[in-house]
Order: structure tokens, then sequence, then C-alpha cells
């Protein structure tokens, strides 16, 4: 079995989650075809059994690299079993840690053509050491006006590791045949 694992990173922290998930589906011995949205153009998604995307948010949106992918792609995702999740700051809230609660994750499932079987949402890491300057300045506004961590000299990981393994497991035991969406 072969499994696709798309995804959209700005600072890494997406690229590490999928990268645990890959961990998890190998150990049950899946073969597992990591590759970065930004790089995809086309692609025939019909030698992989399932295909998961993972993307992160910046400022409200997720790369443009995902929307042109899915509308690309939409009809041979709507005809497999699949997976999406996003990453985002907001999810550091546990009341904003599932589909139906995170706002971005409800935004870009009413908007796409694409719906995937299983769908989940992580909370992302603040890394401000890392970021730019103008990128550090609004993201600590944006930290401020949502209750967050301000100290521009820290890193805090917000990742709910277990969450990414239960979400690993579930897309392992996904059933490989999917009824055609209309």
């Amino acid at each position: 079995m072969s499994y696709l694992l798309l995804y959209s990173t700005q600072d890494g922290q997406t690229k590490k989650i999928i990268m645990r998930i890959a961990e998890n589906l190998r150990r049950a011995d899946i073969d597992c075809d990591l590759r970065d949205l930004s790089t995809v153009n086309q692609i025939n998604l019909a030698p992989y059994q399932k295909v998961m995307v993972g993307a992160s948010i910046r400022y409200g949106h997720f790369n443009a690299a995902l929307r042109k992918f899915v509308i690309r792609h939409q009809k041979q995702l709507n005809q497999m079993p699949t997976a999406f999740f996003g990453v985002n700051l907001t999810a550091r809230k546990p009341e904003k840690r599932t589909p139906e609660t995170n706002a971005y994750i409800r935004k870009f499932l009413m908007k796409s053509p694409w719906q995937p079987n299983l769908c989940d949402v992580f909370a992302g890491a603040l890394l401000y050491p890392r970021y730019r300057w103008l990128d550090r300045i609004m993201i600590q506004f944006i930290m401020r006006m949502t209750g967050g961590e301000t100290d521009t000299t820290k890193e805090i990981e917000y990742t709910d590791w277990k969450q990414v393994d239960r979400f690993s497991e579930v897309f392992l035991q996904m059933e490989c045949d999917k009824t055609p969406q209309k």
C-alpha cells in the first residue's frame, strides 16, 4: 500500500506534524510519499490508496497552493479515501481544536469542492525568535488581541502529539474503497 501525504507549511510545524504521521504509518508497513504542496503541479493520484493533506494558516489564510491543488485534483480526491488537517494557533485553545469549532477549517470545508472523509485541526507552534521583524510584530499583536503569549523571546509548541497520533490511527483504519461523491 502507498499513501500520498502532502503538506503546506510556513514555519515548519505542519511538516513536522505530517512527518510524525508518516512515521506512525510506516510502523504499520505503509509506504508514504511525502511532498510539499508548493512543489506539486500535476500529479496522478491513482497509484495511491489514500491521500492526506495538511496545511497551515498564516494571517487567516491557507497557502494558495492548497486551493490550486484542490481545484486541479477535486475529481480524484472525491473518489478516494482522503484526509485533511489544518494547523493554526487558534487551535491552541481546546475549544477551537475541532473542525466544527475552528473557523478556518469550517470556512475551508464550506468553500472547497473537495470534501475529505477525515478532517482535524492541530495547534501549531509560536516561534517568535525565528520570525522576520514584521511577522513577529504582527503575530505579537494578534496574540495580544486573543490572549496569547506576547513574549517575543519565547518559542512554544502547542501541538498535541497524542491528538496527531490518534488522527494517524483513524486514517490508517479508514477503508480503502470509497463510493464516489456526486
